[in-house]
């Protein structure tokens, strides 16, 4: 994984207006205040060193403005949990999506985002980046492609791996709510939202010694649009994060009521 950067660029500028004043005789001089200003910077990884502004900067911290711009933040690293009909414990409908909850993970990072700053303390944007959900089966099955419902045969080969993914594009629309710098600069972060998410693809990946490594795509009954909630919290760059989607993961009846939530460590918070 890459890691996100962070730069602090110093602007400064200093300027003097002369007046003379004809019926006094006198000159004054005003000189306007300068404020030295503060704006953060985020570097663009994989596209090249492209350097983009965010437009979200300290300076007129009580004035309302327009943020936004190329990103790579918000990058959320955790584990995924299915839940079947309310419990975490899955039905015999779903029996063979038995996993491996340590291997069992999310990853999602955004590269846009787009909102207004009312004020230093809360922000309102909407972002787009991509998520992924990888379950690590416990079985030795392959779930079958192009298949009327959500099918899997069961197998005489012992898996090293065997994971069955979905990858979404997702876009999050979030309330960031954060608190005065410290004397370090940094801030806690509190932000919530909802997001959409359209599908790109499922996929299969297993490994075997009878086979190798073998790879398969399709819908997989993966719902094409999903729709949840998101909860992030922390200090500086480094927080928490915990999501839940409330419509169903597939869209096949057997599976109906099965849901996914993640959570973890999210880098980038702001």
């Amino acid at each position: 994984m890459k890691h996100l950067i962070f730069t602090t660029l110093l602007v400064s500028g200093f300027a003097g207006v002369m007046a003379q004043s004809a019926l006094a005789q006198q000159d004054t001089v005003a000189q306007d205040t300068v404020i030295k200003k503060k704006s953060k910077y985020t570097l663009t990884i994989g596209g090249g060193n492209l350097i983009t502004k965010t437009g979200d900067s300290t300076d007129n911290a009580k004035k309302g403005r327009f943020v936004g711009g190329i990103t790579f933040t918000r990058v959320d690293l955790g584990f995924s949990r299915l839940i079947d009909n309310g419990d975490f414990n899955l039905s015999p409908n779903n029996e063979f999506l038995d996993y491996k909850g340590g291997k069992t993970s999310t990853f999602s990072f955004d590269v846009l985002q787009f909102g207004y700053r009312f004020n230093s303390n809360f922000k309102v944007y909407v972002a787009g980046g991509f998520d992924w959900t990888l379950i690590r089966l416990r079985d030795n099955i392959t779930i079958q492609k192009n298949q009327p419902t959500l099918t899997y045969v069961n197998e005489n080969i012992a898996f090293s791996k065997n994971r069955f993914s979905s990858s979404y594009v997702h876009i999050p629309l979030n309330f960031e709510f954060r608190t005065s710098e410290s004397k370090k600069g940094k801030r806690f972060y509190f932000v919530v939202g909802s997001e959409v998410s359209f599908l790109l693809n499922g996929k299969v990946k297993q490994i075997s010694d009878e086979r190798g490594k073998e790879k398969q795509y399709d819908s997989y009954h993966f719902q094409s649009v999903r729709y949840g909630g998101t909860v992030r919290f922390g200090y500086g760059g480094l927080g928490l994060f915990t999501k839940y989607y409330f419509n169903d993961m597939f869209t096949t009846p057997a599976q109906a009521g099965l849901r996914n939530m993640s959570f973890g460590v999210t880098f980038g918070i702001n």
